[in-house]
């Protein structure tokens, strides 16, 4: 029985990955370090939306989600972990959005 306990938590992480799993780790000790990390993981999936999306459907997704993730952390607008929080918020919808694209690609090679 123990064995296959074993097995079970071995095959979990890896046979189950979510999008949020696709996005970098930031690690980092400063906002600073944390804050370029963030950056760099909405520049990533930013870029790969601009090979799903029209530039005028991006330019406007772009602009929603600054606007929806601004909202959303609008109590931590005064602080120094407010533009990292918009911005993993910022990644967190275009992952999201790339997830879904994905299910759509998987469901017509059905």
């Amino acid at each position: 029985m123990k064995p296959l306990l074993l097995v079970a938590a071995l095959l979990i992480p890896w046979c189950c990955t979510s999008v949020q799993a696709q996005a970098p780790r930031c690690p980092g000790d400063t906002s600073i370090t944390m804050r370029k990390c963030a950056e760099q993981a909405v520049r990533t999936s930013t870029t790969e939306l601009q090979h799903k999306l029209p530039r005028a459907a991006l330019g406007q997704w772009k602009q929603t989600t600054r606007r929806v993730c601004q909202h959303a952390y609008q109590a931590y607008q005064d602080g120094s972990i407010y533009p990292q929080l918009v911005l993993g918020c910022e990644n967190n919808l275009n992952r999201a959005l790339l997830g879904e694209f994905r299910s759509l690609a998987d469901e017509s090679e059905r």
